[in-house]
Parts: C-alpha cells; sequence; structure tokens
C-alpha cells in the first residue's frame, strides 16, 4: 500500500564529469522500499550500488530524478530540512569509521554532540546501545583495543544513536570473517524486529542478501535488473546477473557433460537431512553432485546444490519425482539452464 513506502526512487539518473569525460553511474533507476523491511542491493564491483545508497540520503544529489524519503522530496528540501531528514537515516560502512581518539562511548555520543544533546543525556542513550550491541563491557575500549566485528557493532550503535527510521548498510561485512559476518547479520535482524527500522544492505554477496533480507534489487551496469523477493529471485532468477551472482563461478566447465540436471533450493522450510542420499537409496537413481552450497540454521536447511541425474530417463524421473515430495523447490534444466 502506498502508505507502506518509506523511500521511493523515481526515474533517478547520476552521471559524473571529468577530465577523462563523463561517466554514467546509475541510468533510469526506480525503487519503492517499504517500510519496517529489510532490503537488498546487490550487484558487481562498479555496478552503481554504492552511489545509489548515496543518493538515498542525498551525500550524492542525482542528476535527474527524485528520491521521496518517509513523503518528502529530497531535491525540494532546504539545507536544514536535508540535514533534518538525515538524522532519520543511519549509515554504516565497511570500514567502520569510528574516530580513533574517541573510546566506544565517546564515538556513539558524536552524532548526538552535533545534534546539540546534552551530554548526560547522550552518555546515557550511547550506554543504552552498547548494551543493545552486546558491548557494555567496551565503553572506555578505544578502536584499536577492539577486534573487527566489536568495531562494526559500536558503527552500529552509533549509526542508532539519533534514532533513525532508516539504516544504510554499505558493504558492512564486507571486511569480516564468516562467522563475525553471521553474527552481525543477526544483529540487523534483531534490530529491524524489535526497533522496527527499515534496513537497507548493499552487498556483492548473495549470502547475505539470502540471510536477512525479504526483497532485493539486482543493479547491473548502472540499471535495476531484476526486483523480487529473495526467494523469487534465488529460486527462479530472470536476469543474466541475477544468474551470475546466484551460480558459482565457472560452474559452465564443470557442467560441460551430461544431459539432465536438477538444482534444489533449500529455502528454511524442510528440516536438515540427508535429501539427496536418501533419495539415492530409496529411488536406486545415484547422482552426481555439481556444486552445493547448504547450511544448518536451527534445524533449518538453506541454500542450493545441483546435481547431475542418471542418464537412465525412468532413474531420473523416479529422482526429480522423489524430491518434489520433500518440501525443497526444485528445477530441472540442462548444463546451460544454471549458467
Amino acid at each position: 500500500m502506498e502508505q507502506d513506502v518509506i523511500v521511493r526512487i523515481q526515474n533517478l539518473n547520476k552521471t559524473f564529469r571529468g577530465r577523462a569525460g563523463t561517466v554514467v553511474a546509475l541510468n533510469g533507476i526506480n525503487l519503492d522500499i517499504m517500510r519496517g523491511e529489510i532490503f537488498g542491493i546487490i550487484g558487481l564491483s562498479g555496478a552503481g550500488k554504492s552511489t545509489l545508497v548515496r543518493c538515498i540520503n542525498f551525500l550524492e544529489t542525482p542528476t535527474e530524478g527524485t528520491v521521496t524519503v518517509n513523503g518528502q522530496e529530497l531535491g525540494s528540501l532546504s539545507k536544514p530540512e536535508l540535514l533534518e531528514i538525515r538524522r532519520s537515516m543511519g549509515m554504516i560502512f565497511q570500514q567502520f569509521n569510528l574516530l580513533q581518539q574517541r573510546t566506544a562511548l565517546q564515538n556513539i555520543c558524536f552524532p548526538l554532540e552535533i545534534a546539540g544533546v546534552k551530554k548526560a543525556a547522550a552518555e546515557k542513550r550511547a550506554r543504552e546501545l552498547l548494551e543493545i550491541v552486546g558491548l557494555s563491557d567496551r565503553a572506555d575500549n578505544y578502536p584499536s583495543q577492539l577486534s573487527g566485528g566489536q568495531q562494526q557493532r559500536v558503527a552500529i550503535a552509533r549509526a542508532l544513536a539519533t534514532e533513525p527510521k532508516i539504516l544504510l548498510c554499505d558493504e558492512a561485512t564486507s571486511a569480516l570473517d564468516p562467522t563475525t559476518t553471521r553474527s552481525i547479520l543477526a544483529l540487523l535482524k534483531e534490530i529491524n524486529q524489535t526497533l522496527g527500522i527499515t534496513i537497507i544492505v548493499i552487498t556483492h554477496e548473495m549470502a547475505v542478501i539470502e540471510e536477512i533480507c525479504q526483497r532485493v534489487a539486482i543493479i547491473d551496469a548502472s540499471r535495476i535488473a531484476e526486483v523480487g523477493t529473495v526467494d523469487q529471485v534465488f529460486t527462479r532468477p530472470q536476469s543474466s546477473m541475477a544468474k551470475q551472482l546466484i551460480y558459482p563461478d565457472g560452474k559452465r566447465d564443470r557442467l560441460a557433460t551430461g544431459r539432465r540436471y536438477c538444482r534444489i533450493v533449500f529455502d528454511g522450510n524442510s528440516s536438515f537431512e540427508p535429501v539427496v542420499s536418501n533419495m539415492v537409496l530409496e529411488c536406486k537413481a545415484p547422482v552426481n553432485i555439481m556444486f552445493a552450497d547448504t547450511r544448518d540454521i536451527d534445524g533449518k536447511a538453506y541454500g542450493q546444490m545441483i546435481l547431475q541425474l542418471p542418464e537412465d530417463a525412468r532413474a531420473a524421473n523416479r529422482a526429480l519425482a522423489y524430491l518434489q515430495t520433500q518440501n525443497v523447490h526444485v528445477e530441472e534444466g540442462d548444463a546451460d539452464a544454471f549458467t
């Protein structure tokens, strides 16, 4: 519904002019982001996703088009009005961007100081936020005394200091190891659920989108290639860029032989059990696993697997029929279908 749209981007273009000529960073972007959702924007390096997030809060002014946030068209606002609405949009970055000469507590207080909040009230708010991000005991530590994950938690707390309605995350987990990444994503999901903050995630990693986003936009060469729910895009990618992001690099070479393949998508609806092994035993249908990326989260299966089916048509059909009873999404195709 119309009232649920918190960010509306219409016909947005952004070009940069320099000595080397004109570079088109964004071309004809149209997006609606709904209030309270976790929305992902994914693309390869240079696709335009970081420029897009900077246009959302008008750190970059669009060359053409409009950005409307909470019903206010940003291009029509005065400078004080724009500064005010920016306070409703927190931002976290890949490299944390903490002030090295300030403690964790002082870093979180910084945006409150700029907003004119009194010191005692700012410190009270900062300590509340340290509690939320699980760092109550690190208030007096400097960034150099914190791990990368802890620094990002401080950065998240700082972004929440002014009680934003929207949190912009620009490659917020790219500098972190996989375990720390999962903990930061879990924290963002908890913040979304408990505080109702709309979160916009900019990333080049499909695993990040799968983990926490409800909807996703695929950006390719400055344009939006595809938009949909994560389930829709992951199970039935339409654009070549979506397929490139979802399917593994170099898979075409490994799937160069054989006739029939199937792709199984585990979306959390099935328990984590050896579906493929059970299928082989039940159907007497040996298969080759060409690619697998699955994980167990709270006993539920997530991820995907690509199988080469038996040459025997009856055995292949038995295998497919079995898989379709197992609460997984199954699609069949030849080698080229999954590249």
